[in-house]
C-alpha cells in the first residue's frame, strides 16, 4: 500500500509542479505590476501632480493657483466670457487672490484613455480642466 502511494506521488509530481509555475508566475507578475503602480503614483502624490486629477483648476493669467474645484460637483463647465465668484485665498490683508468675481478667459481640458473594466473602445475621460480667469474684483 505504501509503496502504490508513493508511485502515485512520483507520477503525479510533474504535472503538480507545472501546475504550480503556471498559476504562480502569473501571480507573481500581476503582485510586481500592481506594486510598480501604486509605487509611481506616490511618487506623483509627492510631487503634487496627483492632487488636480479629476479636478477644474482656476489659474490666473500668470500660472498662479486660484481654486481648485472637483468636475463631479460640477453642472458644466465655464466657458470662455462667463462671470465665476471664487473663494480665492480668503478676505485676509495677506491673500493674493481675494473673494471675488473673476472673468474666464480661457479653458483647457485634458483627456485621458479610460482604464475602467467594460469601457468601449478608444473611450476618453475628461481626466482635468484647466480655466485660466482675470479677477473683475478691485485689489
Amino acid at each position: 500500500m505504501h509503496s502504490s502511494l508513493h508511485d502515485g506521488a512520483a507520477y503525479f509530481s510533474p504535472y503538480i509542479s507545472i501546475l504550480g509555475f503556471v498559476i504562480g508566475l502569473p501571480a507573481i507578475v500581476a503582485t510586481y505590476y500592481q506594486s510598480f503602480k501604486g509605487r509611481q503614483e506616490a511618487r506623483r502624490a509627492r510631487e503634487g501632480t496627483l492632487h488636480s486629477r479629476d479636478c477644474l483648476e482656476f489659474i490666473s493669467g500668470d500660472g498662479n493657483f486660484i481654486n481648485l474645484v472637483p468636475l463631479e460637483t460640477l453642472p458644466a463647465l465655464p466657458c470662455v466670457g462667463d462671470v465665476i465668484l471664487l473663494p480665492g485665498d480668503g478676505a485676509g490683508e495677506s491673500s493674493e487672490f481675494l473673494v471675488g468675481a473673476y472673468l474666464v478667459e480661457r479653458v483647457e481640458q485634458f483627456y485621458t484613455q479610460a482604464e475602467r473594466r467594460g469601457c468601449r473602445p478608444n473611450e476618453a475621460h475628461l481626466a482635468k480642466a484647466v480655466a485660466t480667469v482675470t479677477s473683475l474684483t478691485q485689489q
